[in-house]
């Protein structure tokens, strides 16, 4: 970039990091803070701000060419309007691909329920401020439950596009009962009628759905309870624990180590509630962080806890999952193992340790 490029950035807000952090994988870059002038405006609009020497056509195309995200996350959507605050990157170079139909597995699919298998990077219900957005808009990076959808109606006689639908009548084929975050990846259940949804709801509230998560933390994690209430913000605007007896919800964590990886632990997490990002609080909180989380790193004001394992992204994954069919009361069970790029990363953490281990033998320390 040129130098009269650079003093333009100094209009606005710019971190000057010339970097991105994808999980623990940098990416080379320019970044800027949105600041309050340009809110409402466009991804393009703020773009030609920061880079007045690249023309419209010029700045489309770096969306288009995936090398744009707004506060991390992937943007392809040229129109996509920004907040104030929230962080722009331009990479020097395309980012990957965003998740498609082809990444989510259909395990399940009947006339109550679908169960799937959601891949890393996909949210798992579309936005509310997108749901009315024309569908060529929103195949360009698409949630988990339009997916379900579109995979419903292939399974029919019409094969009809249902996610193509009005957000009522999508409603009619397939509703959402819970969540994953957008980085976690396994198991998620979706009804698809009114009678389906309650039955499943009532179970979630009733604490009777099995979900067994792992993941991949910093630290040798021991096994025990974590007990506590999560509140929205904590004081810095996420969400963690409070010491207040009535704030909040209360919220409990089951954790078993499985595997000691060397620096590292591969851990078993079973949820007792469901909180929103309630496993990666309550590691977090215990000093044992999920790697990959760029998000919690440790206990609110006691400092953050480093992460030098060099994940691909977010090491969680919702490995299990059991409850009571809607319909018939069967008990169903699925499980979903790592995925390739954690496989490979648990993979790499074994053989280094095990590399540390045959070379401290060699030496004879004790």
């Amino acid at each position: 970039m040129t130098s009269s490029t650079s003093q333009t950035y100094s209009q606005y807000t710019h971190t000057n990091l010339n970097c991105f952090q994808m999980s623990n994988t940098t990416v080379a870059g320019n970044d800027w803070d949105v600041p309050a002038e340009l809110a409402g405006k466009t991804i393009c609009q703020a773009l030609r701000e920061f880079l007045p020497d690249q023309s419209w056509r010029q700045i489309r195309k770096m969306v288009e060419r995936r090398r744009v995200t707004v506060s991390g996350v992937l943007c392809l959507d040229v129109a996509r309007r920004l907040m104030a605050s929230e962080n722009v990157f331009l990479a020097d170079a395309p980012l990957p691909p965003p998740p498609d139909d082809g990444d989510v597995n259909i395990l399940h699919l009947d006339e109550s329920v679908v169960v799937i298998e959601k891949p890393s990077g996909m949210v798992s219900l579309r936005h509310v401020a997108e749901i009315n957005w024309p569908i060529k808009r929103r195949m360009q990076q698409p949630s988990a439950d339009e997916s379900v959808l579109r995979a419903v109606g292939a399974a029919t006689r019409s094969k009809r596009d249902l996610s193509s639908l009005p957000p009522k009548l999508r409603r009619q084929h397939v509703r959402s009962v819970h969540r994953l975050d957008r980085d976690t990846s396994g198991l998620l259940v979706f009804a698809r009628s009114l009678e389906a949804e309650q039955s499943l709801v009532k179970q979630f509230a009733e604490h009777s759905v099995d979900r067994v998560y792992q993941a991949v933390v910093t630290g040798t994690a021991g096994i025990g309870i974590v007990r506590g209430r999560l509140v929205r913000d904590r004081g810095d605007g996420l969400r963690g624990s409070t010491r207040s007896e009535t704030e909040g919800k209360a919220a409990v964590t089951h954790v078993e180590s499985v595997e000691v990886l060397g620096l590292y632990s591969l851990v078993s997490c079973r949820l007792e509630t469901g909180r929103t990002h309630q496993i990666r609080i309550h590691l977090a909180e215990q000093e044992h962080p999920v790697c990959g989380d760029v998000m919690y790193r440790g206990l609110f004001g006691s400092g953050t806890v480093p992460d030098e394992s060099r994940v691909p992204r977010l090491a969680l994954h919702a490995r299990q999952l059991a409850f009571d069919h809607p319909e018939s009361g069967q008990r169903l069970s699925f499980e979903s193992d790592f995925p390739a790029d954690l496989t490979a990363f648990v993979d790499g953490l074994r053989s280094a340790t095990a590399s540390h281990n045959d070379k401290y033998e060699e030496t004879g320390d004790s």
